[in-house]
């Protein structure tokens, strides 16, 4: 994602002391002019308060927004310019080097913040709090105290409810696997326990980093040692893979290639590796399900059963996808319409480019056209953020999936299919990558003035 989503809520940790102690750097001298044209000296902000509520501001963007680093440098130098400040940051994956200068000090910070999408009610709030930053202008220490109720916001669904979700975010995803009541079944069965599992984590830190392993074996045990699915059903990847797809980094993947073509080397990178992380351990995860039940690996091979679903149930399975995915990440029931209206735009935009000029230009046109849109949207005031429009569409596109059966069909000795699966999983990363480049080209520029300088 975009911004990626650690899957299973991770634990957050943070730093953020001044490098040097807080002291200024460079001996108080002023700093240069900004390039907004306000000059550095012209804050009527105390410079470490400044400071210490940008550092806090640029944790909580890397925390909860889902921002690239593109985003969340462009709202730190923005809201730094409304205190009549300036900022420069260098961002990463999981942190970021912080200056700020004002009143003619300069003092730098380091960020350390683990990205925690988990719960999107977080980057909406967000989102509405540096709005309310842009037209309000708060005193600093109003808005510190801002920042700190988003952290302690309850959550907007209870966890028998976000379990519900994640069973409902499975079912809804399984006609898109295979269009058969048999998948659906399975995987209503499947994904309880994982669910489960996911709820209990959240109390524990350590089970939720390794909670794609956890899962993926749980599940891997289930359907080999227990369903043990037929020939006509479907291979056994196949009928796992609807209950591993919460913890599909296909978004995080997508997001790492579109960082490293934009030019953000570095957090693209550490994305990147973050995803794959994640993948394999949802590959050792079945392995070692596999190894339990005495499978012969030669079974890991994803033939796809005959359809007997009918257009309309698999039409209306988004609506239960969409509706699993604002439980499963306490998306705020007002803003619920715009994720499951952005689903149906990349389903209907991959459907008519596929149907035109087929599946890889498909997919381009849909990464492109969600991409564009859910710019455009979360832009006007009390729009819900753009991870929030971009996250269901995106996971319609399932790129992590195809990367998943690559190595299984590798692993069960079937090289020329898990070859085949392979490059498909890199040309769709890459081409959903290129897309949502296009997309945002094809938006005009947000502008720095967004943001109105300090009078």
């Amino acid at each position: 994602m975009s911004g990626g989503e650690p899957v299973g809520g991770g634990g957050a940790t943070s730093g953020g002391e001044p490098v040097g102690g807080g002291e200024p750097v460079g001996g108080g001298e002023p700093g240069p002019p900004s390039p907004d044209g306000v000059p550095a000296s012209g804050s009527d902000a105390d410079p470490a308060v400044l400071h210490d509520f940008l550092r806090e501001l640029a944790r909580f963007l890397l925390r909860f927004s889902g921002e690239g680093a593109e985003g969340v440098d462009r709202i730190v130098r923005g809201v730094a310019r409304t205190y009549g400040g300036r900022a420069e940051t260098v961002v990463v994956a999981d942190g970021a080097v912080l200056t700020v200068t004002a009143g003619g000090l300069t003092l730098t910070s380091t960020v350390r913040a683990f990205p925690d999408v988990a719960r999107l009610d977080r980057a909406v709030a967000l989102k509405e709090f540096v709005e309310r930053l842009r037209t309000e202008r708060p005193a600093l220490p109003e808005a510190v105290a801002g920042l700190r109720r988003i952290e302690a916001l309850p959550s907007p669904v209870p966890s028998w409810a976000r379990l519900i979700g994640i069973v409902l975010f499975a079912v809804g995803f399984a006609p898109a696997v295979q269009a058969t009541w048999y998948e659906i079944g399975t995987t209503a069965l499947l994904a309880t326990p994982v669910a489960a599992l996911t709820v209990l984590s959240e109390r524990h830190p350590r089970l939720a980093r390794v909670l794609p392993l956890l899962a993926a074996t749980l599940v891997s045990l289930v359907t080999l040692g227990l369903l043990r699915p037929e020939s006509g059903h479907g291979g056994p990847v196949m009928i796992m893979l609807p209950a591993l797809f919460f913890f599909v980094p296909g978004d995080l993947l997508s997001a790492a290639a579109a960082e490293l073509v934009g030019g953000f080397l570095t957090t693209g990178a550490v994305r990147l590796v973050y995803a794959l992380v994640l993948l394999l351990q949802l590959y050792v995860g079945v392995l070692l399900g596999v190894a339990v039940t005495g499978t012969p690996t030669g079974a890991l091979f994803d033939t796809v059963g005959d359809p007997d679903l009918s257009r309309w149930v698999i039409v209306g399975s988004w609506a239960v996808f969409t509706l699993g995915l604002v439980l499963a990440f306490g998306v705020p029931w007002r803003v619920a319409g715009w994720p499951a209206g952005l689903v149906y735009l990349a389903l209907g935009a991959q459907a008519a480019g596929t149907a035109l000029v087929g599946e890889v230009a498909g997919t381009f046109v849909a990464a492109t056209a969600l991409a564009a849109a859910a710019d455009l949207l979360s832009r006007p005031a009390g729009r819900p953020p753009r991870l929030v429009l971009l996250l269901g569409g995106f996971f319609t596109l399932t790129a992590g999936s195809l990367g998943l059966r690559a190595l299984t069909s590798l692993a069960g000795g079937h090289v020329l299919h898990g070859f085949h699966d392979l490059m498909d999983f890199v040309t769709i990363v890459t081409t959903i990558a290129v897309g949502l480049i296009a997309g945002a080209a094809l938006v005009p520029a947000r502008v720095e003035k967004e943001f109105p300088a300090a009078s």
